[in-house]
């Protein structure tokens, strides 16, 4: 089969109206292209689509569509979206139930999202002309997540999924992971998601994708698995100043020849377009030189000072978990301190800049 896999979409206040009006030529250009002809075009939703004002209690921002984007998605031709993210919950059950009826209606599948726990572990199996494709999405633990008796995204769990991985494999085909994890803004993974994505590769996955970091990050071949540390947005225009928002990579794979390519776009005022010129020869370059910094190792200086640009955050989460001018105050602080453990990313930051004296003392 023949699949394009592309990053993080989220409509935003410069594209919702083009989304809303099904306007696939302002917000896609010549990037509509790359979806002719192919058996899965899958996308990584992340927001709710909804009408509801019904925002959830959280750290950072409730994000949201208009129902029309999933015609829109359905017109450019998405068949398939993955909703394992820390942002499909953010306008909580009236939220997805607005949005699972949205792209139900519009005959996208979707994937990593169920009731409670057990019932987001359901892989997305893809069978056609004798091949067979499991797609397994699951996110780092950010509020979206599932929980035992709670509706939820489908979590990553170092000991189930990797047991998932395993039962999908060993049930023949291709084995696709979605990981939707890593520091936001980071171009590298931390030693915990590389020992992870390699870990789900020796499982058995031929292919996983990480998103979330929303920048273009590092790729390598482990064991015969594709591995991408970042693949940067998709169509999330406007909510970044960051020059490595602006770019993503659009996967294409064969499952037959098990083939990959990286297909860069940039983003314009209004939509994306694919990468031309000097500036798609200068994402490759970069790219590749991460690329050799992971194989050789250098990737844990770009690691650790990534780590290091963020200290004054996390003293400051720190500083403030258990104090408050008043209640409320309290509640904020804590809650923050609460997020920053909770979640797989911030804790890899944590174990990076405060390191026990076990990592010093004289071996």
């Amino acid at each position: 089969m023949k699949l394009l896999l592309c990053g993080d979409v989220c409509p935003t206040a410069l594209t919702d109206a083009y989304f809303a009006n099904g306007d696939v030529k302002t917000l896609f250009g010549d990037v509509a292209t790359l979806f002719d002809g192919n058996d899965v075009n899958l996308v990584n939703l992340e927001c709710a689509l909804t009408d509801k004002e019904t925002p959830i209690t959280k750290i950072g921002p409730n994000l949201k569509a208009s129902l029309g984007t999933a015609s829109t998605l359905a017109r450019l031709g998405v068949n398939y979206c993955g909703l394992s993210n820390n942002h499909t919950f953010d306008y909580g059950r009236p939220g997805v139930m607005d949005m699972l009826a949205a792209l139900r209606e519009n005959g996208i599948t979707y994937t990593g999202f169920g009731e409670n726990y057990a019932d987001s572990r359901k892989n997305l199996v893809i069978e056609k002309s004798g091949e067979r494709i499991t797609v397994i999405a699951v996110c780092e633990h950010e509020y979206s997540y599932a929980m035992e008796n709670a509706m939820g995204a489908r979590p990553f769990d170092v000991f189930d999924t990797l047991e998932d991985i395993r039962i999908a494999k060993a049930q023949g085909g291709r084995v696709i992971v979605l990981y939707h994890g890593g520091k936001e803004f980071c171009r590298y993974p931390s030693p915990r998601l590389l020992h992870v994505c390699r870990a789900m590769a020796r499982a058995g996955a031929d292919l996983v994708l990480c998103q979330h970091s929303h920048c273009i990050g590092c790729y390598e071949a482990y064991e015969g698995c594709h591995i991408l540390y970042g693949q940067g947005n998709f169509h999330f225009v406007g909510r970044g100043e960051d020059e490595c928002w602006r770019s993503g990579f659009s996967v294409q794979y064969d499952s037959v020849t098990h083939g990959i390519a990286f297909v860069p776009h940039v983003m314009n005022e209004q939509g994306i377009e694919l990468a031309k010129g000097a500036e798609k020869e200068q994402l490759m370059v970069d790219f590749a030189a991460r690329n050799a910094e992971l194989a050789d190792g250098r990737w844990l200086d770009g690691w650790r000072a990534f780590c290091e640009s963020m200290r004054s955050r996390y003293e400051k989460a720190v500083a403030e978990a258990g104090v408050g001018e008043d209640a409320d105050g309290l509640v904020k602080h804590n809650h923050k301190f609460a997020h920053y453990l909770d979640c797989e990313a911030h804790t890899d930051v944590w174990r990076e800049l405060y390191k026990s004296t076990h990592h010093t003392n004289e071996k």
